[in-house]
């Protein structure tokens, strides 16, 4: 079983030739570690950094040292709320439509009450176009 240590910003093992097609990726193990002296603040911002990023503190370190560009990971809670506000827009445009739409099941309700309840549901997917838009641009 032969070692391959890589150049990581290249990809050449240090006889000059290129492991990066025969898909054996280098270990780490036994390699230089390199320490950085970091506070408590400091340390925690870059944790965060790299959690947000899905890597750990020496992934993400090794990443933005050689200036190679982090790969971020997009967070899955904000785009389970855009999903579901998403899918409230619809049950309420939903709803509108069979209000439009259906004159015969809507004769025996009161027009006011049923046009207030419309206008009530057109501020309600204005409200829900805010919310879809603010958290579309916090991704």
């Amino acid at each position: 079983m032969s070692e391959f240590k890589t150049d990581s910003v290249t990809g050449k093992s240090e006889d000059g030739t290129d492991n990066s097609e025969t898909g054996k990726s280098e270990t780490r193990k036994g390699n230089t570690p390199i320490y950085v002296w970091v506070t408590p603040s400091e340390k925690k911002i870059i944790s965060a950094n790299a959690k947000a990023c899905g890597m750990s503190n020496s992934a993400y370190l090794r990443q933005v040292g050689l200036g190679m560009p982090i790969k971020s990971i997009l967070d899955h809670k904000s785009i389970a709320d855009l999903a579901k506000v998403n899918a409230d827009q619809g049950r309420l445009g939903g709803l509108l439509k069979l209000w439009l739409m259906s004159d015969s099941k809507l004769k025996p309700y009161d027009r006011a009450r049923l046009s207030m309840n419309i206008i009530k549901l057109f501020e309600e997917i204005k409200r829900l176009q805010a919310v879809l838009l603010q958290k579309a641009t916090s991704i």
